[in-house]
């Protein structure tokens, strides 16, 4: 028998197909690339509808205590740059893009800075970061979280050669803060091929649009050139891998959602869902009203490699585990040094849920099977804890233990998602204003 602790968060039950229309805030990616950026440029910048939330909070935190203005009380936020200093304190929660963007930047600096996170954190992989910046000029004392970093100033940068096959995080923290170093930076990829491509696309795009001289022509090297950096203007994008959850209500209950300002063309991972949502056998329409999944009678089963997408992994898996048919998830080995290990966490709730499932180094297979009620640990994931919500809406007794992890990316997720089941149309605190901006921009 379970036994419900006072942080447990039984999943709602879908009545029927859930149908709505659901506002997401902006993309935590392109909001924390669009800081560190603006902390660069050579004129105060407007974020335009960036996504406000523990990770963004945490980098505007960091940023704030190397010496850099930002004013984020009004919607839009206003950064003003200066001349990054210590002593300080950088704390980076469970951010990935805090404790692999900000350490290239505040070794541009001058004085001791110090960079430590969660405990979780502590386990995540840093040494290849570390080691380069070392290689670079860097004088740092630590190969994990926490470290410390002493700055002269300047760092002189040149030419590096890492194993970016554990995140491509490696590559774009270098890449974003190579304008600063003196000779700019030519990152040499040496390894297995590199997860989540998109966002390294996402990086060298952002770096493009603020004047910034990138050469990506030769396969696994990245050349940025240094240099001035206009000031940021790009709005915030929507973040599509956070809608995911909710277009996955309507994949597994046969109902239809509707995500509004889906962009016809962006480097964010989230989009491959639409051709992901099709393969499990959804309808999938990107209109003026904005990317709508129907869900099909039964779901089918897939084998797909999500290598380049592998943040989708939690969502996918549970939409598999709901399907009619056996489904292989490929290519997804470097989740294991994700906020948890992904593919173990994955394989312990299905199994506690009495679903059959297996793990090799690189993949996911499940099978159908009849699922109970149970306990979904999220392992302080928030992608874990949405993966919970989806199988809950056919599941019962589905008891997500963190829910409150979901505001790493998303404020009030359990809230937009209540309000979608009751069918009203979903817009969350934190994106209110920015959706509302976004269209009469």
């Amino acid at each position: 028998m379970t036994v419900p602790s006072p942080a447990r968060w039984v999943a709602p039950v879908a009545a029927g197909p859930v149908s709505g229309v659901v506002a997401v805030p902006g993309s935590k990616s392109l909001t924390n690339r669009a800081l560190i950026l603006a902390a660069q440029a050579t004129a105060p910048s407007t974020v335009v509808a960036p996504l406000r939330s523990r990770d963004t909070a945490l980098m505007v935190a960091g940023l704030r205590a190397l010496g850099v203005a930002v004013d984020d009380t009004a919607t839009d936020w206003l950064v003003r740059p200066a001349p990054l200093h210590g002593p300080a304190a950088i704390d980076c929660g469970l951010a990935g893009t805090v404790m692999r963007f900000l350490p290239p930047l505040a070794a541009t600096g001058h004085g001791e800075i110090t960079v430590d996170g969660d405990p979780e954190a502590r386990r995540r992989p840093m040494g290849t970061v570390l080691a380069a910046l070392r290689a670079l000029g860097a004088d740092i004392d630590g190969d994990a979280l926490p470290f410390v970093l002493r700055g002269t100033g300047s760092l002189a940068g040149g030419t590096v050669t890492i194993d970016a096959s554990a995140s491509s995080q490696f590559v774009s923290g270098l890449l974003l803060a190579a304008p600063s170093f003196d000779r700019g930076v030519t990152v040499h990829h040496d390894g297995k091929p590199v997860p989540s491509l998109p966002h390294i696309e996402m990086t060298v795009q952002n770096l493009r649009s603020v004047g910034v001289v990138v050469d990506d022509s030769e396969p696994n090297t990245w050349r940025v050139e240094p240099g001035p950096v206009q000031p940021w203007t790009l709005p915030i994008e929507p973040d599509l891998s956070n809608a995911t959850p909710f277009l996955a209500a309507a994949a597994v209950t046969g109902g239809a959602v509707t995500v509004p300002y889906w962009p016809a063309v962006t480097t964010q991972p989230g989009d491959a869902f639409r051709e992901i949502a099709e393969r499990f056998g959804c309808t999938v329409r990107l209109d003026a009203a904005g990317l709508t999944v129907i869900g099909p009678d039964r779901l089918a089963g897939i084998d797909i490699d999500l290598h380049d997408v592998g943040e989708l992994t939690p969502t996918v898996a549970a939409v598999a585990v709901l399907a009619d048919g056996p489904s292989h998830l490929r290519g997804i080995g470097h989740l294991r040094g994700h906020e948890t290990d992904r593919l173990a966490a994955l394989e312990h709730d299905i199994r506690a849920l009495g679903g059959a499932v297996t793990t090799d180094a690189d993949s996911i297979h499940i099978e159908p099977a009849d699922l109970h009620g149970g306990d979904w640990l999220a392992y302080a994931d928030h992608r874990m804890a949405t993966a919970g919500a989806i199988v809950g809406l056919r599941v019962p007794g589905v008891g997500v233990d963190d829910i409150a992890s979901t505001s790493k990316t998303l404020p009030g997720f359990s809230a937009m998602w209540t309000a979608l089941l009751a069918g009203s149309a979903v817009d969350s605190g934190a994106a209110t204003d920015g959706v509302l901006h976004r269209a009469n921009l």
